[in-house]
């Protein structure tokens, strides 16, 4: 129970926490703030489930984008603010840092390794994204045109 605690429930509450923290960046209110954080709670989530991979995060930051979509559709808000607070907890700002590091450091293979990473992070969240976007705001419109008047 201990290691479901610290491995997967914990690290989602700060997700939640963090992604609730940057909905007053981003001028957010009321139930949207909620709505924010369990998008970063369950992309965080499917994250830790895919493995912490950069498929995972390709995983992650789809089913982000389709849980803003959703939201944002329910409550007739704009769907980027939702979108890109709960993108936050998967940035790979730590793989940017590490990278810088050991460039400053002279460690060429680790520098290349770590910034090959982090860009396939940053790129499977941008394809994630927009991937989901696409795709649901097809179906959106498809399965929502208005029909024609009889006369």
């Amino acid at each position: 129970m201990l290691a479901v605690w610290n491995g997967y429930i914990l690290p989602c509450v700060c997700a939640f926490l963090a992604c609730l923290g940057f909905t007053l960046v981003f001028n957010i209110h009321g139930v949207g703030k909620l709505i924010c954080g369990v998008g970063g709670a369950l992309g965080w989530l499917i994250y830790l489930l895919g493995g912490s991979t950069i498929f995972a995060a390709f995983l992650a930051s789809a089913a982000i984008g389709l849980f803003a979509e959703i939201m944002a559709r329910l409550r007739r808000c704009p769907v980027t603010g939702y979108l890109l607070v709960a993108l936050l907890p998967l940035v790979p700002g730590g793989g940017i840092y590490y990278a810088m590091s050991y460039c400053m450091a002279g460690d060429t293979q680790r520098f290349l390794d770590t910034l090959l990473h982090t860009f396939g992070m940053a790129a499977a969240l941008a394809v994630g994204a927009m991937l989901t976007a696409s795709l649901f705001r097809a179906a959106y419109l498809h399965l929502h045109r208005p029909k024609p008047a009889k006369t």
